[in-house]
């Protein structure tokens, strides 16, 4: 989907009549939200559980978060699986991710790009799904996403923040872009993580601050020097913030003559690709997309559009490059060894 604009509107401040009149609806999502959390009975799973979350719906960066953390626990010895909910995938699971079988309309663009780094596991059930790694040979799991999902007892959790998005017009969905009440998401994490560059998210880094909670900040760019070759490029995506990927574009000073965006976790048909093609033939450009929209192209019908597509765009892959990273890295190993500890 893509988000109303009035959830993020131009001025900050300002609540737009959309919003106002969505209110109601908003209030009783939160009741809701708030009701489920308190009524649950969080299962523990036979391992650490590490949750890398968000408050807001959209994308604010959690999967190259993860995919980075991930890493440097590897790095470091452990066995790290992800669980995820498989957002945009038929598969119910749990099911272990298998990228040479499955395409995004089994188990979601996310869990492909998760499988890169380490085991990955699709599950609708969350303790279900924490079982079967364990099962796999699982030491530590980390969530991509499930924060607001009580089902599972996590050990650490990371609230992530776009930095330029912030929180919008502060309201809960479908008034707003919050998924649940501010406060109540700051209790129930352990740390704050601000992605990007921008001011939006200050106000909820000084309420993490006053609350006693760690904040750290990011920036997304490629692991190392991009070899997507020259440009012009026509750049799209098919993410929460598409603006994001062609910001990244321009600080690497890539060459884009013009950008396309689709709605998050937008499945590329036929008539999409060629579209994309032709436009790319008429400007003489080449064409350049995310890791996560590279996902969905795969698996495509052999000479159609979909894998013309495929083919022909270059991919620049992102990781979070987090600031006082190892000071991350200890707060969650001291974290997982009081869980094995218990």
């Amino acid at each position: 989907m893509r988000e109303p604009r009035f959830w993020y509107p131009e001025r900050r401040g300002t609540v737009p009549l959309a919003a106002r009149l969505l209110g109601p609806a908003g209030y009783l999502y939160g009741m809701a939200g708030r009701f489920k959390q308190r009524a649950a009975k969080p299962e523990r799973a036979a391992v650490p559980i590490i949750c890398i979350g968000n408050v807001t719906a959209g994308g604010a960066g959690k999967t190259p978060v993860a995919m980075t953390l991930a890493a440097r626990l590897i790095e470091r010895g452990e066995q790290v699986h992800f669980l995820s909910r498989g957002y945009g995938g038929r598969e119910v699971g749990p099911i272990r991710v298998d990228p040479a079988h499955h395409g995004a309309g089994d188990v979601g663009d996310e869990p492909l790009l998760l499988a890169k780094v380490a085991p990955t596991w699709v599950a609708r059930n969350r303790p279900e799904g924490a079982a079967a790694a364990v099962r796999g040979g699982a030491r530590l799991i980390i969530m991509d996403d499930g924060f607001q999902n009580p089902s599972l007892a996590k050990d650490f959790s990371l609230l992530v923040v776009d930095a330029a998005a912030g929180l919008g017009n502060g309201r809960l969905v479908p008034a707003g872009p919050l998924r649940e009440r501010v406060d109540d998401a700051l209790a129930r994490t352990n740390a704050l993580l601000i992605t990007g560059h921008g001011h939006a998210a200050d106000s909820i880094a000084a309420r993490a601050t006053a609350r006693g909670l760690p904040v750290f900040r990011s920036i997304v760019r490629p692991p190392s020097s991009p070899n997507i070759g020259d440009g012009p490029f026509i750049a799209f995506a098919g993410i929460g913030r598409p603006e994001k990927f062609f910001r990244t574009l321009a600080d690497l000073r890539v060459e884009v003559t013009e950008t396309i965006s689709f709605p998050d976790h937008h499945l590329y048909s036929d008539r999409d690709a060629l579209s994309l093609i032709v436009r790319a033939r008429e400007l003489g450009a080449r064409l350049i997309t995310t890791e996560k929209d590279a996902a969905r192209l795969t698996h495509a019908a052999a000479s159609s559009p979909r894998a013309r597509l495929a083919e022909a765009a270059a991919t620049l892959p992102v990781r979070a490059h987090i600031a006082n990273f190892e000071t991350l890295i200890a707060l969650i190993a001291d974290a997982v060894s009081r869980a094995r500890r218990r």
